[in-house]
């Protein structure tokens, strides 16, 4: 089982200039103990929308309890 992390992060799309904004839960299947630096998790977000990390800002991560 994952831990789950409430997060806020913008997406930028490559067509044109503009961002939204997304809000939700996200599932790490990682070791509960590991600390992630901002850019892996953009690269992560990035990843999930086939997007570079450059096109992803995080505004905010924290776990749920």
């Amino acid at each position: 089982m994952g831990t789950k992390y409430y997060t806020r992060f913008l997406l930028q799309t490559v067509d044109t200039q503009e961002v939204d904004e997304y809000s939700g839960v996200v599932e790490l299947q990682a070791a509960e103990q590991s600390v992630l630096e901002p850019r892996e998790i953009e690269a992560l977000l990035a990843s999930s929308f086939d997007l570079e990390s450059d096109q992803v800002q995080l505004l905010n991560w924290s776990p749920l309890h």
